[in-house]
């Protein structure tokens, strides 16, 4: 009889279990370093800090040292972060306008040494396509 009582018992605290599981608090960045920064302060324990918060001071010293090792890294210069969305459109924006530019410059190159008599040693047609890449007009003829 007492093995019935038991499976029950068991089960609606795998449940209370899960739910509390699922439920778990998620600190936002600004969160972690106010509680880190009211740690560092001294003002209470660290103890007495993390009760208050409700986190394990096991996961406290975690922030600490991620939030003092981010502070160190960036004094010694390594300032390498995410680009944001619109910094990567315009750095391919700008890269594309470079290599039109480029590919531009080059064919006026050919062009100026079709002209001044090198046709024997250059096999290209006298209008040939004029080809931007990443262009929306696929070829644009020259002369």
């Amino acid at each position: 009889m007492s093995q019935k009582s038991e499976t029950p018992k068991l089960s609606s605290e795998r449940i209370v279990k899960d739910i509390r599981r699922a439920t778990r608090k998620q600190y936002s960045a600004e969160e972690k370093i106010r509680i880190v920064l009211d740690g560092l302060r001294g003002e209470h324990s660290i103890a007495e800090l993390c009760r208050r918060e409700g986190i394990a001071e096991s996961l406290y010293y975690t922030w600490s040292k991620e939030f003092l090792e981010a502070g160190k890294r960036r004094l010694a210069g390594d300032t390498a972060r995410a680009a944001t969305s619109s910094e990567v459109k315009e750095l391919r924006r700008e890269a594309r306008d470079r290599i039109r530019i480029g590919w531009a410059e080059t064919q006026q190159r050919l062009d100026r040494l079709e002209r001044s008599g090198a046709q024997g040693r250059m096999r290209t047609g006298k209008n040939r396509p004029l080809v931007f890449p990443y262009s929306r007009r696929s070829a644009i003829t020259c002369c």
